[in-house]
């Protein structure tokens, strides 16, 4: 069964939502191997977050957060409690209290702003930064080395595909996902 969640002749065997009339079998068993290949890269990458969190002990948003200020150390550039919260998505008093989490975990570091003494500078911790970089991001530095693997023209195939997939399926585009839509 689990093999043909994503077989089109399986999900819609009348066509109503993909005319394959002009389409070879060879052609949907191929798509459909995409759309396994697809769930499979999903899969692996939930399953990829959900030890990291677990063997890092921190949630989603903390995971996001302690990535952006990696990133953003490597770049030499401050972050601030509001563009985290920005970043993230969230309040300001939620970033506070996932800050406080993190500083009580010894993850991150408040220091004063190096040019606005109102405002506060957020950096990772040396220790952080030493187990996210050594296991999570060893894990996630294997989709550059396949992504090397390919030559540039595959590179831009790939790219354009996963381009134009994302937009076709950005939320808001059809009026049924919309927020405030009862079902």
């Amino acid at each position: 069964m689990a093999a043909s969640l994503y077989d089109v002749n399986a999900s819609d065997p009348e066509g109503r939502l993909i005319d394959r009339s002009a389409m070879t079998e060879q052609d949907v068993a191929q798509i459909t191997r995409l759309m396994n290949s697809m769930a499979n890269l999903r899969r692996a990458e939930e399953e990829l977050s959900k030890a990291s969190q677990k063997f890092m002990e921190l949630s989603e948003a903390e995971m996001r957060a302690i990535h952006y200020l990696i990133v953003a150390g490597n770049q030499e550039q401050v972050v601030t409690p509001g563009a985290i919260a920005q970043h993230l998505g969230i309040t300001s008093a939620a970033t506070t209290k996932l800050l406080d989490r993190l500083e009580r975990g010894h993850h991150i570091v408040r220091h004063a702003h190096p040019t606005d003494r109102r405002a506060l500078s957020i950096t990772v911790t040396a220790g952080t930064h030493a187990v996210a970089r050594d296991t999570v991001g060893r894990s996630q530095a294997t989709r550059f080395t396949v992504a090397a693997a390919l030559d540039p023209s595959e590179r831009e195939v790939v790219i354009g595909f996963l381009n134009e997939v994302a937009e076709r399926m950005s939320q808001g585009r059809e009026s049924w996902s919309a927020p405030d839509k009862a079902h």
